[in-house]
């Protein structure tokens, strides 16, 4: 019943945006001459209104924000599952279904969690949670204590390919980290410079400190070096958090961030300068520093276990050989829910983030079931779940594919493609490094599109969205998006759009649907992905990654 319910509610919404929104006519791109022609008909037949009526249902109200495990989340799962069969498309989840079963835990810090600095000498610091911390129990557990010596362990990063240990000759166990966001940037042959890599990321700094054998890792926020600012440190850890059900790696008690002010004033009670301190941490020779203040902190949480679903369909490919073998495309479903707690609107609507990139998923879906000839390698589809929540559903599906990892040959994920207009520049950070950029390149150039360096590369966006969970298992993969140059307006109108949305609604409510948008280039971003997805189900050769590349490993393991 509620299958077929939200299949008449998407027709209806279908013909109420056909109505309401003026959708721009879309001259047809220059369409690669080395595409079949069943391939260059289902490019025409993309269209952007179809993508706007997906980023309207799946970001409306009655939707609740999508939330993991939450009754708006499960919704939008059984609407993009209700799309993949009404295109025919073959379920490729769990026994014969379209969904894939996420086992995870929420935890929701209680109300009498208690989180304090104690100096040596004075009295002790109680922070207020939202305002200057926030930390969540990674143990699943209902209650843990701490009362630990705090070290500050400068970035938290360990890498020998680098020469770079900044837990060298030291013990934590047993200790709270204080930690560094990003990584050091001064010199450009190390840590590539201003690209952040992943060792920069929050998810790789708590990951190491548990497996030093750290009871707790607490980051120092800094807009600059998070690309963020505290709103969205805030809004991203207010009430439940996602994690996956233990299966025996090392977790923290207390996983957290405090404020800049915060760390300021911890460092003065230590009797140090926290510009020093981070300007220490950016020399090979830093060893962590014992800064004579223990954390004091009992944590409690609300544990609820639950299940969450990836979505996963697949058109089966047409070469006898070839069919066992697979492309992905990928897009998160999931945003933030509600937050109680939030006067006025509090609904996390995601309409940007990612309602875009699972209407071009089952744009492409559409597309690519509704024309004649298939591909020879068979195509998967997945809208995954809890990327809000550190890409767990993406993970989960990693490590749990639908055909082994070493048999899929690319993945593309689409995350966040603003409506803007007719781009004329393409973002698809992290295609450099695998065999297939050459074709990357030469469609892009038939495309009439250039191809745009990452615009802001110490954000770390490769190791951001869900496309990392699949090249940590090996699997060729990158997202595509727009650039910042859009025709009729200069570089700089789509720079300041892009600031404007990072300052003003990234991860905000007011990430919402509005009439008028032109979604232009979210079919423009369909259409390009299309060609390349068709080109990498069709080529004779296995795509690789470069030589030499931090996934090269991963990827020999797989096959």
């Amino acid at each position: 019943m509620l299958v077929r319910h939200l299949a008449t509610l998407a027709a209806t919404l279908s013909l109420a945006v056909a109505s309401a929104a003026q959708v721009k006519a879309v001259r047809p791109p220059s369409i690669p001459h080395r595409l079949a022609s069943p391939a260059v008909a289902a490019i025409q037949a993309i269209k952007p209104e179809n993508i706007e009526t997906h980023v309207r249902f799946l970001s409306h109200d009655l939707l609740e924000g999508r939330g993991t495990g939450q009754r708006g989340g499960d919704l939008a799962a059984e609407y993009i599952a209700t799309q993949f069969a009404l295109y025919g498309l073959k379920p490729a989840g769990d026994k014969a279904t379209y969904m894939q079963k996420v086992p995870m835990v929420g935890i929701t810090p209680g109300a009498d969690t208690r989180f304090s600095f104690v100096p040596a000498k004075g009295k002790p610091v109680d922070l207020k949670p939202l305002d200057e911390y926030v930390a969540y129990d990674q143990t699943q557990q209902p209650a843990s204590d701490i009362d630990a010596e705090i070290d500050y362990a400068g970035y938290g990063i360990e890498a020998p390919e680098y020469n770079w240990d900044d837990y060298r000759d030291v013990d934590v166990k047993g200790k709270v980290l204080l930690m560094l966001v990003n990584q050091p940037t001064d010199d450009p042959k190390l840590f590539h410079g201003k690209a952040l890599t992943y060792y920069g990321r929050w998810t790789y700094k708590y990951e190491e400190a548990a497996r030093k054998g750290a009871i707790g890792a607490i980051l120092i926020h800094r807009t600059d070096m998070a690309s963020y600012p505290w709103e969205v440190v805030r809004n991203s850890n207010s009430g439940e958090k996602s994690y996956l059900k233990l299966d025996g790696t090392p977790k923290l008690k207390a996983a957290g961030w405090i404020h800049l002010d915060v760390a300021g004033n911890l460092a003065k009670s230590a009797g140090l300068n926290l510009d020093k301190m981070m300007s220490d941490a950016r020399s090979r020779d830093f060893k962590p520093v014992p800064l004579g203040v223990r954390l004091a902190a009992h944590m409690t949480s609300k544990v609820r276990p639950f299940e969450s679903n990836n979505v996963i369909a697949v058109l089966p490919g047409s070469d006898a050989r070839l069919k066992d073998e697979g492309i992905l495309y990928t897009a998160h479903y999931d945003h933030f829910g509600i937050r109680p707690d939030m006067q006025g609107d509090n609904i996390f609507n995601g309409a940007m983030d990612n309602a875009t990139g699972c209407g071009i998923v089952l744009e492409l879906a559409r597309a690519y079931s509704q024309f004649g000839q298939k591909p020879r390698r068979s195509v998967y589809f997945s809208s995954v779940t809890a990327e809000e929540q550190g890409l767990l559903g993406s993970e989960y599906l990693g490590k749990h594919p639908p055909i082994p990892a070493g048999k899929i040959q690319l993945d593309l994920n689409f995350d966040d493609v603003k409506p803007l207009g007719s781009p004329e520049e393409v973002e698809v950070s992290g295609a450099e490094r695998i065999s297939f950029y050459p074709v990357v390149q030469s469609l892009a150039t038939e495309f009439r599109f250039t191809i745009r360096p990452d615009a802001r590369p110490e954000a770390g966006h490769y190791y951001r969205s869900d496309h990392f969970s699949l090249a940590r298992v090996g699997i060729p993969a990158f997202s595509v998006n727009e650039g910042m140059k859009f025709k009729h307006h200069d570089e700089a109108w789509g720079l300041a759009q892009d600031a404007d949305y990072v300052k003003n609604h990234y991860h905000q409510p007011s990430d919402e649907y509005h009439p008028g948008m032109d979604y232009t280039s979210d079919a423009a971003m369909a259409r390009f992905g299309f060609a390349l997805g068709w080109e990498a189900a069709n080529q004779s050769a296995q795509i690789t990654w470069k030589k030499g590349d931090e996934f090269e490993k991963a990827r020999l393991g797989a096959e």
